[in-house]
């Protein structure tokens, strides 16, 4: 699907609920054996939803779509739960890195089996210490944290490295509490006590996701009169950050440091194309692990309409310009692209044509919608 963009976003947007905590409150509702009604879906919450219900009837296949949370979530806890289950699912998931986790899930009484196509588990993982680096995905480590309280006897999970995208593990945390589970936080890592099980919430209500609201905080920072809504000032979500960012680029070119806020790079490096001087987002390497090297599609995408970037290893030199120009796109079916490409042509001289715009459908279905509202030109 091609979408041309030719207006300016108005009103009131309500931003839909935070992907990263509602994976998180379906597993633990489920694990509860509650039932979460959530109106609000897309592909990868759907893709989280309908494997916690194959995984709680028996043993499935667990298609994941491409949402490495599902995967590297649901993946430990199959095992925690002596399930045998085949992981399959679409794009690049399954070329994302996996050999470090995999190889420790064995070490602890799995049987795992990779091909190009699917990921084959069965066993019963084991207690013990867990020895995991820090710096590959934050994912592995809440994968770790809903399986390991399951299991008979305590556990450890011990970083090897310093551990990036911590507010990801924090809002797992904060889950986890909700729902009953106890564990400890120590400087190497952390300590879980095992023979826990998860209860009943009263509330599984999920505040904004700041990530999705990022696009359109932007949009406003470029002049859109725009109310964003449904975001809690007081969040644990780490692009909380984009407030901040935007704060501080209204006053000329800054450094951003992406190690925790991966997410956020591409309406930041949208918002930095348009800011006087020389901005630099840094420890960006991971950007190359998802739906697409993100670093490199987000460098060439906004080149394309008319930006100033160079990648610099793992970071984004960008040299500030007054507009964009306008022109065609196209998504790389990377949701995140795609909503850059948009919030990008508010300010461009030309409409902008993304193609493969249905790649939103990933984490924001109803983007479009949201973004044509008020309509004006």
């Amino acid at each position: 699907m091609n979408i041309t963009v030719t207006h300016r976003p108005s009103g009131e947007i309500n931003i839909p609920p935070s992907k990263s905590i509602l994976h998180r409150a379906i597993i633990c509702a489920s694990l509860a054996g509650d039932n979460l009604k959530n109106s609000f879906t897309s592909d990868d919450i759907a893709a989280t939803t309908h494997c916690m219900n194959a995984l709680t009837e028996g043993n499935a296949t667990l298609d994941c779509g491409e949402s490495g949370s599902t995967l590297r979530f649901l993946l430990p806890l199959a095992l925690a739960l002596g399930k045998s289950a085949v992981f399959t699912g679409r794009g690049r998931l399954l070329e994302r890195p996996m050999t470090v986790f995999l190889d420790e899930l064995r070490k602890h009484g799995a049987a795992i089996e990779q091909t190009a196509s699917a990921i084959n588990v069965s066993g019963t993982l084991n207690p013990g210490t867990y020895n995991l680096p820090g710096d590959v995905s934050s994912q592995f480590i809440s994968g770790l944290l809903f399986a390991l309280p399951l299991l008979e006897g305590d556990s450890t999970i011990r970083l090897t490295s310093v551990l990036q995208s911590a507010t990801y593990v924090e809002l797992t945390i904060d889950e986890l509490k909700k729902s009953g589970i106890q564990l400890s936080k120590r400087g190497y890592g952390f300590i879980i006590p095992g023979g826990q099980s998860y209860a009943k919430r009263a509330d599984y209500t999920v505040e904004g996701d700041y990530s999705q609201a990022a696009f359109f905080l932007v949009a406003r920072a470029f002049g859109c009169d725009l109310t964003v809504k449904g975001l809690n000032p007081d969040s644990k979500q780490g692009d909380r950050a984009i407030v901040s960012i935007i704060e501080r680029a209204q006053s000329g070119a800054i450094d951003v440091d992406a190690s925790n806020i991966p997410d956020l790079v591409p309406p930041v490096a949208a918002l930095l194309s348009l800011t006087d001087g020389v901005s630099r987002i840094y420890n960006a390497g991971r950007l190359r692990l998802k739906e697409s090297d993100r670093l490199q599609t987000v460098a060439e995408t906004l080149n394309t309409l008319g930006a100033d970037i160079n990648i610099d290893g793992d970071a984004l030199i960008i040299n500030g310009v007054k507009n964009f120009k306008g022109g065609t796109v196209t998504s790389h079916g990377d949701h995140r692209i795609a909503m850059m490409a948009a919030v990008a042509a508010i300010r461009a001289d030309a409409p902008v044509t993304i193609e493969g715009a249905e790649a939103v459908a990933k984490s924001y279905p109803n983007f479009w919608n949201d973004f044509s509202q008020g309509g004006e030109q």
